[in-house]
């Protein structure tokens, strides 16, 4: 039986509801990128991530993206079925894979961005592979493992014109931005040395590589994850943790925590890449007699000098201390014999020349000294703080990637993020040096690289005056492993 017009405009009203019905829910979950690139802002208004590293750290950086209320997690992706457990189960929509090509090759059309919290010896060829598709990304701290990554992860973000952050929570405190204001009013004069110090490491360092081969866990993908490292047969307890301790795979105590102790500093002197180095490390021994000798393995504690130039913030070079396995500057004066230096593990201090500032891990809890100066400051506020703080890290990164490149200001954009990475993995340097053998003709070992200062060709990335540490600067993948497409 042949329709009525009315009976047709009403099928095909209601096709078109059920068309523009659909389309619109398709659309809701269609990623920015597809809408019309970074400055895009989807009716939506929502970010579409892929985590890389879903478990520990991971789980909850991606457990913060979400959080933020302007996030889904569309997918994850970790080379351990159990430590990505409690994420699978948080986000059940989200597709899973095991390895971060696989997911990037496939489904780099339907997320935004990524987000890497992975073993620091991965994290630069992951994050330059999502920036080279045009994704916004967030890097855990350290920024990457060799100093080459550092340089060439800061000069993608610029290249590629995608939002960056290091998970460098800290740098979103209150805390940096108060020493700024305060630094800026002239409090503590001219700050000319700054001391920062930690109790880590708590994971195991200046050990032997262990010689008990041990069975893989059916959950976990050795391979994938030695990624880039040399092989090696798996061990027992070297995951998901004591990596750290081991150069292949982490960057020690400064890579853990340099850059929340560090940060402050950078930001608040304007510092940028060092211009020299020199390091002291502590001894393990084997017997009573012999010093362990352990090149894979980081050492048990350090003291490492480093160097900046004058900046603009500054009237002439400025001398910057890192301490670790529980080694501490000697107390200032201005301190009373009870009061707590630092947070009593970790600490920051200024040493300016009308006066000292310090501060805990994160830049928290920023004190001038003595303690009784901090009755009476009366600096007016002049740099905006992060909503929430620390915790306020993963929300500002996220609005920045909906507002585009360049839209929005970031705590810890690899612009800066780079170049402080860059410094920590210097004073590296200096440690590794410390492990450098040579023999002589007739056997007898030295160590030239202990008891000297190491001076730093910034623009060609290389230690001028003992070459032994250059292969540091930029290490040899495993093959089939490669930086960026």
């Amino acid at each position: 039986m042949k329709k009525t017009n009315k009976e047709i405009d009403a099928s095909n009203r209601r096709s078109f509801l059920k068309t523009t019905a659909i389309a619109a829910a398709s659309f809701m979950i269609v990623p920015r990128h597809v809408l019309g690139g970074n400055g895009f802002i989807a009716p939506s208004d929502r970010l579409i991530v892929a985590g890389v590293g879903a478990g520990g750290k991971g789980g909850s950086d991606i457990a913060n993206f979400a959080k933020s209320g302007k996030a889904d997690i569309g997918f994850l992706c970790d080379v351990d079925t159990n430590r990505a457990a409690g994420s699978v189960k948080s986000f059940p929509k989200a597709k899973f894979y095991k390895d971060w090509r696989e997911l990037l090759d496939k489904e780099h059309k339907n997320f935004d961005a990524v987000s890497v919290s992975t073993p620091d010896h991965s994290h630069a060829m992951i994050a330059l592979a999502a920036m080279q598709l045009g994704k916004h990304v967030y890097v855990q701290k350290p920024l990457t493992h060799d100093i080459y990554e550092a340089r060439k992860l800061t000069e993608a973000a610029k290249k590629y014109k995608v939002v960056t952050q290091m998970g460098n929570q800290g740098a979103s405190n209150d805390g940096p931005r108060q020493m700024k204001e305060w630094y800026d009013a002239g409090l503590i004069g001219d700050v000319h040395t700054v001391y920062a110090w930690t109790d880590r490491p708590v994971w195991p360092q200046g050990i032997p590589w262990s010689a008990n081969k041990a069975d893989i866990p059916k959950n976990l993908d050795w391979d994938l994850w030695l990624n880039s490292a040399p092989y090696k047969d798996y061990v027992e307890k070297l995951v998901p943790f004591n990596w750290r301790g081991w150069w292949d795979y982490g960057t020690g105590a400064l890579g853990d925590m340099g850059c929340h102790l560090l940060e402050a500093p950078f930001s608040v002197l304007g510092l940028k890449y060092a211009s020299e180095v020199e390091a002291s490390v502590g001894s393990v021994y084997v017997d009573e007699f012999k010093r362990g000798y352990f090149p894979d393995s980081c050492p048990p504690s350090s003291h490492v000098t480093l160097k900046f130039p004058k900046t603009a913030k500054t009237q002439g070079d400025v001398t910057v201390h890192w301490m670790d396995g529980g080694i501490q500057p000697t107390r200032p004066e201005e301190l009373e014999a009870n009061e707590v230096f630092g947070d009593g593990g970790n600490g920051t201090l200024f040493i300016g020349t009308k006066g000292k500032m310090v501060s805990e891990t994160y830049s928290a809890n920023p004190r001038l000294l003595p303690l009784s100066r901090n009755k009476d400051i009366k600096v007016p506020e002049k740099f905006a703080r992060v909503p929430k703080g620390a915790e306020g890290h993963y929300a500002q990164w996220v609005e920045a990637c909906i507002a585009g490149h360049g839209k929005k200001e970031l705590s810890s954009p690899f612009e800066i993020a780079g170049p402080l990475t860059e410094a920590l993995l210097m004073a590296n340097l200096a440690i590794r040096a410390n492990d450098v053998q040579r023999k002589d003709a007739n056997g007898k070992v030295s160590y030239p690289g202990r008891n000297i200062k190491l001076l730093w060709d910034n623009d060609n990335m290389k230690v001028t005056n003992f070459d032994a540490v250059n292969q540091y600067v930029k290490r040899e993948y495993r093959k089939g492993w490669t930086l960026g497409a």
